[in-house]
């Protein structure tokens, strides 16, 4: 076949051109949308509900990134329930972070939830720490959950994370946290920096993780969609 000329054909060169990426990308996501909801009602009636509920969770962050928040919202909070109830802590808290990015007026009671888990549950840190980032970043600068929750992050990344993974993760937290630093209290050196962490007494987890449940009680406001003792329960004992 030979090459398609396009000085024979200006005018598909004209519209070729006029496609942003952002419209290629929106293209690809509803492509990839309308396969995953095909798919998932190709299975409705043959797949566990926690397959469906897996597929369920992937519309729920393609409906994100197309910024449909009111159609991601329901998908993905019903999903939660059903992870919940398998004991899939690390999907239940994917679906909390898909509830928060969908940006409804419950999202960051879905932040609390997400948050719980990712630090009560042993799940994959690199989701915990994404979770906690996310609360750096809807922090005003001069409250302290920001430094907090940063300081949670670099917490689990060492306590939880290994081989490269930990390096990744130690990195990217620490950046954060003298971010967090430079912003709250204007902190430019190791001295000062030092003097920070001291001074909102950061260095001990006895005294930052129970600012952390604060800040978790606070998003929820009381409005918890799962029984935590009873979850606690099932978790296993470290």
């Amino acid at each position: 076949m030979t090459p398609l000329d396009l000085d024979r054909y200006p005018s598909l060169e004209r519209s070729t051109a006029s496609i942003s990426p952002r419209e290629t990308e929106e293209s690809a996501l509803e492509s990839h949308l309308r396969t995953l909801r095909e798919r998932l009602e190709t299975v409705r009636r043959s797949a566990s509900p926690l397959e469906r509920a897996e597929l369920q969770l992937q519309i729920g962050r393609t409906l994100v990134s197309l910024n449909r928040g009111n159609d991601a919202w329901p998908i993905a909070r019903s999903a939660f329930d059903v992870f919940v109830g398998a004991q899939e802590w690390e999907s239940a808290v994917d679906a909390c972070d898909v509830c928060f990015q969908a940006d409804r007026p419950a999202s960051l009671r879905a932040l609390g939830q997400g948050l719980w888990l990712a630090v009560t549950c042993p799940i994959d840190p690199e989701l915990s720490v994404t979770m906690l980032n996310h609360v750096v970043e809807e922090t005003p600068n001069d409250f302290d959950g920001a430094a907090v929750a940063a300081t949670t992050a670099l917490f689990l990344a060492d306590l939880r994370a290994t081989g490269q993974q930990r390096e990744d993760l130690h990195f990217f937290a620490s950046q954060a946290l003298g971010k967090v630093a430079r912003h709250h209290s204007g902190v430019s050196n190791q001295e000062q920096f030092d003097a920070w962490l001291e001074r909102l007494e950061l260095r001990d987890p006895a005294k930052f993780l129970p600012r952390l449940r604060e800040i978790i009680d606070h998003l929820v406001q009381d409005d918890w969609w799962f029984d935590r003792e009873a979850l606690q329960s099932k978790l296993p004992v470290s």
